[in-house]
């Protein structure tokens, strides 16, 4: 009899770890199951403490660990595979359970802790091969003492009610902290965030309220004997002809099958209007994002072209987005989303409502403040730099589309000083003579076109909720929005005027806007509240905690850079955001921190560096970065190690330049990336801040001060966050002010 096989999460990311020629087998043994399970060869047998849990042999060394399901409306025998391990690891004590809190079909191992911590508890391990060259389990790693017990202050039947299975919560109680390690590694997803939470030393309520009550489901009273209606709860890979594909994308497809349970209630949830979700490097924004993209473009109407934007602020971003979601949806789901960075999004609308002869050359803010320089220097004005002015106009009459000279006396300017009523006069002739100048040379810069684009958008909204469809002068018919669902990564960074013509595109309904971001991680000086740009998330926000990127000894110090005493950040709405319960659940090595007298030592101590985690296992070609603080010192560390025999990889918008096996790039350029190992190389005050861009805002606004301050430390907290394993910080002559001691 043919069977259905589902495979659970856990054994998703078992088989990438395997061998080819294991996964081979094992692909060989997903086809024969499911067209017989019986199949002799197959050697299908329940385990004895848990006779819901069979056994099947895939090689003469891996096995199947499997739970029956029940029979599908088909007739079809439903299984879920839920391990591949070697025959020695196997065995009878291996139980499955339905979660109380989320209704999900768990695979309990207690195996995973080690058999000291076993024995200790007064649990008994069976092998289910006696004949198996058997190993405890534990031998092979440290074993615990069992004399300090890692938590405390909590009870078994509070652990209980916070989703951990009794046997679970037994061994938790009483392991040391390598013990727990290992443990949690092993344990089901809510397990794995509860136990992590508590080891952080969050407190009962704060793991009840941000872990265990978001994703509880309400049960029935039978739910513990329902295998069919866990299994369904469960985020699980149905096995099919394409299953040799899917395991060459190697880790990457553990990504795409896994969210934890805090993420995917998030991604499923029906939301009123616009939503946000919030949290720290790491704690999976982004895939949450992508994930809300899935559920959206699987939930369309058929027959809708292109109706989910997916957009993020910079190139090498939505690139790499773009890459991601494509391995994630199926081809007739993806062909549903637009994926474009919101400038080229800008670009796309003026050219639809612009003449030929009308399109401007965009260019950089550099440019603009360069005109601003020779305006100022003809007119004799001292009282403003250009860099004031720029972001006057900018964040401030671009920002919020003001048409007028009477509009801009009345705007709200938060954050930038204060201008008197003569000034804002003065202010506005001389960005007059800037728009004009620009005008005439056919140049403007992407602020402007994004004004313009929000400008046009919301003319087409207008039309497009009036009695009748309108036609523009391209002959472009407005029958609807572009988009019933837009989906912004990285929100922190758009401009307003972005986020005006991102509200224009998608008409306000449920699930209109979903937004990601952390403002912790504003690398550019675009301050928006989205309340004012007609985007209201009150209510609908979320934030996550837990980073499944960093280790805690990286997290604990990369947030100290960013900490709220130091400075404030906004939650792009007037309230103020924190990392409160920001938390890791991996654990590891502290940050190494060295300064040295000068730049030709700190390079000759970095190569050094490099090359003993380059002879490290696991250090692959693209794994290990080298932050700089600006252009010329990414030059430098280039050249340096070129000369040493490391070749090196240029990082740009775009991504890596070359094929080098260590990459170098700016701090603005590891927005969005990660590496097992990253150098900070030259992290010195005077350096990372500009010391002359201190001192002038120093005696010229407080404010802007106290905002560029907080971008460097932004620049410093995104780099810093972006290493997995190992973190190195190194500057010669004084450290940078914004590293902590």
């Amino acid at each position: 009899m043919k069977a259905l096989l589902r495979v659970h999460q856990k054994a998703d990311r078992e088989v990438y770890k395997l061998d080819s020629k294991v996964k081979a087998k094992y692909v060989d043994f997903c086809h024969r199951f499911r067209q017989d399970p019986d199949i002799p060869g197959l050697d299908l047998k329940p385990l004895k403490g848990d006779s819901r849990v069979y056994r099947a042999k895939i090689n003469d060394s891996y096995r199947a660990l499997l739970a029956r399901v029940g029979v599908d409306a088909e007739g079809r025998q439903e299984w879920a595979l839920l391990s591949v391990r070697h025959r020695k690891d196997v065995y009878e004590e291996l139980s499955i359970a339905v979660n109380r809190i989320t209704g999900e079909l768990e695979f309990i191992d207690l195996s995973s802790g080690g058999d000291s911590l076993v024995r200790r508890t007064g649990l008994a391990l069976t092998p289910a091969e006696p004949d198996a060259p058997h190993e405890q389990p534990g031998d092979t790693a440290a074993t615990g003492s069992g004399t300090a017990p890692m938590l405390t202050g909590v009870t078994s039947e509070e652990l209980r009610s916070l989703g951990v299975e009794d046997r679970l919560s037994t061994l938790a109680l009483a392991a040391d902290g390598d013990e727990l390690d290992r443990l949690i590694e092993g344990a089901p997803p809510l397990a794995k965030d509860v136990l992590t939470g508590l080891a952080a030393g969050m407190l009962l309520d704060e793991v009840r309220r941000e872990i265990t009550e978001p994703v509880a489901v309400d049960l029935a009273d039978d739910y513990a004997d329902d295998l069919t209606a866990a299994l369904d709860r469960t985020p699980v890979t149905t096995v099919d002809d394409d299953l040799k594909d899917i395991l060459a994308e190697g880790d990457f497809r553990d990504w795409k099958v896994f969210l934890h349970p805090t993420q995917r209630k998030i991604v499923t949830r029906h939301y009123n209007g616009p939503a946000r979700v919030s949290g720290g490097p790491g704690t999976g924004k982004t895939i949450v994002a992508l994930h809300r993209v899935k559920h959206l473009a699987e939930h369309l109407p058929d027959g809708d072209d292109k109706p989910i934007l997916l957009t993020s602020f910079t190139k090498n971003l939505t690139t790499d987005l773009r890459a991601r979601l494509a391995s994630l949806l199926r081809p007739e789901h993806f062909d549903r989303v637009e994926i474009a960075h919101v400038d080229q999004l800008a670009a796309r609308v003026l050219a639809e409502t612009s003449a030929d002869g009308s399109r401007k050359q965009r260019v950089s803010d550099g440019v603009a403040q360069h005109l601003l320089a020779e305006i100022l220097d003809e007119i004799g004005e001292r009282d403003w730099t250009p860099t004031f002015l720029f972001e006057e106009w900018d964040q401030v009459i671009l920002g919020q589309a003001l048409a007028t000279r009477k509009d801009y006396f009345a705007a709200r300017r938060p954050g930038r000083g204060r201008l008197t009523r003569p000034d804002r006069n003065r202010v506005w002739k001389i960005l007059e003579v800037l728009t004009a100048r620009l005008d005439k040379r056919g140049q403007e810069t992407w602020g402007q076109a994004a004004e313009r684009a929000a400008r046009a958008e919301r003319d087409r909204a207008a039309r497009v909720t009036g009695d009748s469809a309108d036609t523009n002068d391209s002959g472009i018919q407005y029958r609807s929005h572009r988009y019933c669902h837009i989906v912004v990564d990285e929100a922190q960074d758009l401009r307003a005027s972005h986020w005006i013509m991102l509200r224009s595109m998608a008409p306000e309904a449920p699930n209109d806007l979903f937004i990601a971001g952390d403002t912790h991680q504003r690398i550019y000086d675009h301050h928006v509240t989205l309340s004012t740009v007609g985007i209201n998330i009150r209510g609908r926000s979320t934030r996550l905690t837990l980073s499944y990127r960093s280790t805690r000894e990286i997290l604990d110090y990369a947030t100290g850079i960013v900490a709220p005493e130091r400075s404030e950040y906004d939650d792009l709405d007037d309230g103020k955001d924190t990392l409160d319960g920001y938390r890791s659940v991996l654990r590891g090595h502290a940050p190494q921190r060295t300064g040295y007298t000068e730049w030709r030592e700190e390079l000759d101590a970095l190569t050094q560096t490099l090359k003993s985690w380059r002879e490290d296992r696991g250090a692959t070609r693209g794994t290990i970065a080298v932050c700089a603080p600006d252009r010329n010192k990414v030059t430098d560390v280039i050249d340096h190690l070129a000369d040493e025999g490391i070749t090196c990889a240029e990082l740009t918008k775009n991504g890596p330049a070359t094929d080098g096996e260590v990459h170098v790039g700016t701090v603005h350029r590891f927005k969005g990336l990660e590496y097992q190992r990253i150098a900070m190389a030259g992290m010195s005050d005077g350096i990372i801040p500009r010391k002359a861009v201190l001192d002038r805002f120093n005696t010229e606004n407080r404010k802007r001060l106290a905002r560029e301050e907080c971008k460097y430390r932004s620049l410093l907290f995104v780099a810093a966050t972006r290493a997995r394993d190992a973190l190195r910080i190194t500057w010669h002559g004084e450290r940078s002010r914004y590293l902590p001691e």
